[in-house]
């Protein structure tokens, strides 16, 4: 209770409105995407939670409501090009010649991979303690799940047991051992020609 003749407390400013923080969120949100995305075209995919967020002007706190882990964030930058590729593969599932069609959408995975900087990182199969974070969203789950149907529609030109997992992971080592060369796209393309008289000898 203020002594007699106190001056009141000034009132506690209300909490702003929620279509207020709504906006504020998806503002720091799109910040620390768009800081994310230049450091790690920069820097690679090794960039820090917490070097974004001071980069962005954004709490380590906030930063981490948005995305509790770096694999988060990294997927969240890569969403749009994952979709992408994604829908090539959709695009290609009818194609006349399976094998061709499987091949040119490794490929292009190889090259994209390769080219941007971070997204291999992205690639990597999920730890156990990543899964409920990254189950609706997770970039290998999701090309997995899209490539899937053109291993399958080409299984009788593919070494027998040959998975989209196998393809992921060779494309992911691919772009991870390529990331750095002075042409990353050219040297990945020539490594998956070698491993594709593996994984797909007829005709190879």
């Amino acid at each position: 209770m203020a002594a007699p003749g106190a001056p009141a407390a000034p009132p506690t400013p209300p909490a702003p409105p929620a279509p207020t923080r709504r906006v504020d969120a998806q503002r720091n949100r799109a910040r620390l995407l768009a800081v994310a995305e230049r450091e790690i075209a920069v820097n690679g995919a090794g960039a820090s939670l917490e070097q974004i967020a001071r980069v962005a002007g954004v709490g380590s706190a906030t930063a981490r409501r948005h995305f509790p882990t770096r694999r988060a964030l990294l997927e969240a930058v890569f969403n749009d090009q994952v979709a992408e590729l994604c829908a090539h593969a959709h695009e290609r599932a009818d194609a006349a010649d399976p094998r061709a069609a499987l091949l040119e959408w490794l490929g292009e995975l190889t090259a994209y991979a390769a080219r941007v900087r971070g997204l291999s990182a992205a690639l990597l199969r999920h730890s156990p303690t990543d899964f409920e974070v990254l189950r609706e969203t997770c970039a290998s789950d999701r090309l997995l799940g899209a490539g899937a149907t053109l291993v399958a529609r080409a299984a009788d030109s593919l070494t027998p047991g040959t998975t989209s997992a196998d393809l992921l992971d060779l494309v992911t080592g691919i772009a991870l051992a390529t990331e750095h060369h002075p042409d990353p796209a050219a040297s990945a393309a020539r490594l998956l020609d070698l491993a594709v008289a593996g994984i797909s000898p007829r005709g190879a």
